[in-house]
């Protein structure tokens, strides 16, 4: 009987060592080694068995201009919002991640594409559910598809067997998690295994041209679950993010070999599935029957998409010794700039106040361009003084008090334009160049934070 090998890994990077040391030498975090039983493959036994008779790609070494490159036919699904985040759409051979909460939406996703695709052979494989509890979630979509196939099962060897019987065009694992090689001899979910599993299907994916998707668990932190590498190895890592008790959702990249990592997807959680949402502006503006203090309209950009987002504040006296600063959805560190901003150039008196604000629609935002908005807001409430219903802002805030300009102008005059606003207040350094007079939305150009403050409160 063979003696049993053990080995640590680090369970943050996946750094492996023959004892357990406290700080890891890799990444430096603490106590994150964890001892596993693993067992090395056996000589000339492969993991994966390339199916039918592709041949092998040559391993000698080439010069780059003798590569012959041609660009590769993506896959487009119904789904404009994930075609926009992956860059177009599936790329042959593909390795993608999806992470997010649990109950967030991601295996709807998934099951949702599947559906929507009945000209693609699909195998989806569940190691967390069910035939019949797929079958439920099928039974409330509106797509419907003869060409998806389930599988439940988390040997990975056996779900090799069934994709070369079935030769599947697209494969759908959910999750990664719950896979096991019985080349590893640890737990499913240990670092070894989702090493050994995302190896095997990258090898899957890179020899036979299928895509795959791979469902990944989060921490409670909201990074992926398992070791670092597991990003590293993959070819494109979305997250799917959002609030379990509101209906949107945002689906956002974070690594993506085959196009932008700046883009962004909406969707609307319903009971049929998740809708995409085309025009994300109008449900990130409150529809109010009466003008509100401390609401204002700022113009962002998420990739290449423009949004109009509300700032929502709150500046009241502070009851207790401590003024309290409270931010949701936007940087905190950078609105506390902002407050020293106003009280130094704009000559309010904040430092015994209490501020609260509030980015509506349950998104985060880094966008600089919201800092007027933000400013807009914050006075806007001090002073008891609506924002107009028809204005709404575009500009970077500097230490000085400057509005500065910000980019894709353009874009975000063309979408306020759209919703019906009749100005928008951008850094006049914005517009140089620029043929204002085409639009037919009056754009106030200001290069001081004073002069926001003017025109807001006279």
């Amino acid at each position: 009987m063979a003696k049993t090998k053990t080995t640590f890994f680090c369970q943050n990077c996946g750094a492996q060592s023959p004892k357990w040391i406290g700080k890891c030498p890799a990444c430096g975090e603490w106590n994150t080694y964890v001892e596993e039983v693993i067992q090395k493959e056996e000589a000339g036994k492969g993991n994966w068995k390339a199916i039918g008779t592709r041949e092998k790609r040559a391993s000698t070494p080439k010069r780059l201009s003798e590569i012959n490159f041609e660009e590769m036919p993506r896959t487009v699904t119904h789904d404009a919002e994930l075609d926009r985040v992956l860059g177009g759409g599936i790329v042959p051979g593909s390795l993608v991640l999806i992470g997010g909460e649990p109950g967030i939406g991601k295996s709807t996703l998934m099951l949702q594409i599947a559906l929507s695709l009945p000209k693609v052979k699909v195998l989806y494989v569940s190691g967390e559910e069910s035939e019949a509890q797929i079958k439920m979630r099928a039974e409330r979509m509106a797509f419907k598809s003869d060409n998806c196939y389930v599988l439940s099962e988390t040997n990975t060897q056996q779900i090799f067997q069934q994709i070369e019987i079935l030769q599947p065009d697209l494969l759908i694992i959910d999750s990664i998690q719950t896979l096991h090689s019985q080349y590893v001899e640890s737990a499913a979910g240990s670092v070894s295994q989702v090493r050994e599993c995302t190896a095997e299907l990258m090898k899957f994916a890179k020899e036979t041209g299928v895509p795959v998707f791979l469902i990944g668990h989060i921490t409670k932190d909201g990074s992926i679950a398992g070791p670092k590498v597991l990003e590293h190895m993959v070819d494109t890592v979305l997250q799917f993010e959002g609030d379990r008790h509101l209906s949107y959702r945002i689906l956002r990249t974070s690594k993506n070999r085959f196009g932008s990592t700046n883009e962004l997807g909406i969707y609307e959680m319903r009971a049929e599935g998740l809708r995409q949402v085309a025009n994300p502006s109008e449900i990130l503006l409150t529809q109010r029957e009466e003008v509100l203090n401390g609401v204002a309209i700022g113009a962002m950009l998420e990739g290449n998409r423009p949004l109009l987002i509300e700032i929502q504040s709150l500046v009241s006296p502070a009851t207790y010794g401590t003024p309290q600063r409270s931010s949701t959805g936007f940087d905190a560190k950078r609105l506390n700039m902002l407050l020293a901003v106003l009280e130094k150039r704009g000559g309010m008196r904040l430092g015994q106040q209490d501020v609260f604000l509030n980015v509506a629609g349950g998104m985060r935002v880094d966008d600089p361009a919201l800092d007027l908005a933000v400013c807009a807001s914050l006075v806007s409430s001090y002073e008891d003084s609506p924002v107009p219903e028809d204005i709404c802002f575009a500009g970077e805030v500097g230490l000085g008090g400057e509005i500065r300009a910000v980019n894709r102008i353009e874009n975000r005059i063309a979408e306020a334009e759209k919703l019906g606003f009749k100005r928008i207040m951008v850094s006049k350094y914005a517009i140089k160049g620029l043929d204002v007079d085409k639009y037919k939305i009056q754009v106030i150009a200001v290069s001081k934070l004073e002069e926001m403050y003017q025109r807001l409160v006279g």
